[in-house]
């Protein structure tokens, strides 16, 4: 009980501080990725809060809730595995960006998380974050460089982090980088296109399970998305998404407390759909 209470009073602690925002958006989104021998279905829920708090400061806190169910083909692997087939994740995100002179912008963000099954404990809990420089090099370009603590490859790794944005006109943007590019296009004020590759992962801490016959403690998912998406104002305040790609060298993985793999599903590639609501003030 007690530490349940600690995990959430650190989510709460930011959303109270920031409970005078000036800007906020609340969104959902469905996706679902069937692979050969596992089908993926992920919702995800968040609200997000933004404030300029000074002419060279701004803050940003956005929470997130996102569930994964897993179906397994019935054939495909023994009964040990069938109870895994549904995680959890928490996170809050704290951003902080400094403006250190009109050309140098540091942006440093902190996430707390919590990943796991059914069962929230403190081994679930974990710290994420990144810490960039971006630098301005003409009216057009801009680089940023920095490092984080982030999941892309299905475990909490520190890696470099780096990206060219370019504005090539009024209607489209580019953005060259690690671990994510994206080049995008607005024929009008209501239609946004973009087309984007991303190396993405995260990973849940397993309950206790007697019937599991490995040391696994987790359960990590990693793979490289290409993605074209459409972003429609509907309206002032409220857009629709829509997603299709493909993830490549998927991985689904049981591993153990020192992030060794015991155990891969092989599922093999997969195709993503997915649809989002987004409402923006």
């Amino acid at each position: 009980m007690k530490t349940r209470f600690l995990i959430w009073s650190i989510f709460l602690l930011s959303i109270f501080s920031m409970k005078a925002q000036e800007n906020f958006s609340v969104s959902m989104n469905v996706k679902t990725e069937p692979t050969d021998k596992i089908d993926f279905n992920e919702t995800n829920i968040g609200i997000s809060f933004n404030k300029k708090i000074s002419a060279k400061n701004n803050i940003t806190n956005t929470l997130e809730y996102s569930n994964l169910k897993v179906n397994y083909e019935t054939d495909s692997y023994n009964n040990p595995y069938e109870n895994l087939d549904r995680f959890n994740q928490i996170s809050n995100k704290f951003e902080f960006s400094h403006e250190i002179s009109n050309a140098t912008k540091l942006n440093f963000s902190i996430t707390p998380t919590v990943n796991f099954q059914s069962n929230l404990d403190a081994d679930a809990f974990s710290v994420l974050g990144n810490f960039e420089i971006r630098q301005q090099l003409s009216s057009t370009t801009n680089i940023s460089i920095g490092v984080a603590r982030t999941t892309v490859f299905g475990a909490p790794k520190f890696m470099p982090v780096v990206s060219l944005h370019y504005q090539i006109n009024n209607t489209g943007s580019l953005m060259i980088g690690f671990p994510d590019s994206k080049i995008s296009y607005a024929n009008n004020i209501r239609n946004m296109f973009s087309l984007s590759n991303s190396f993405n992962g995260t990973f849940y801490h397993l309950d206790s399970q007697n019937n599991l016959n490995t040391n696994a403690t987790k359960v990590s998912l990693s793979q490289m998305t290409s993605a074209l998406e459409y972003e429609r104002n509907v309206d002032t305040n409220w857009f629709l998404n829509f997603k299709a790609g493909y993830d490549f060298n998927k991985k689904y993985d049981l591993i153990d407390n020192d992030n060794h793999k015991v155990y891969d599903f092989n599922t093999g590639n997969g195709y993503i759909l997915g649809i989002g609501i987004k409402y923006k003030q």
